[in-house]
């Protein structure tokens, strides 16, 4: 089942497992994701990063190193909308990307 103790899995272990041309996309994803709201919760997972909106878990992005040298995204819209999945490796390709996230973002509920 379900463990109730808390992961030792940080954003950092993540950031360590990635090569450097990735390292800064990340953290700049990070920081934008963060941004959106104050509502925005940061789930650091074993082999991902999930963000949701408010206690109620409403995932709207995870974000998964394939790796170390991309990043693939799925950024959900709705519950009833099958996520969208983007593999990105460069900063204009995440800041393509982030229209998307704040898109989802605003439009989950």
């Amino acid at each position: 089942m379900f463990s109730t103790r808390p992961s030792n899995i940080t954003f950092e272990n993540h950031l360590e497992k990635m090569k450097e041309p990735i390292k800064p996309i990340m953290v700049d994803l990070r920081k934008f994701v963060t941004s959106l709201g104050s509502n925005v919760i940061e789930e650091v997972r074993p082999h991902r990063i999930v963000y949701s909106k408010t206690l109620n878990f409403r995932t709207f992005l995870d974000i998964e190193s394939t790796d170390g040298e991309s990043l693939k995204l799925s950024i959900r819209h709705g519950r009833g909308i099958p996520p969208l999945s983007l593999i990105v490796m460069t900063a204009e390709e995440v800041a393509s990307a982030k229209k998307q996230i704040a898109e989802a973002y605003h439009k989950i509920q």
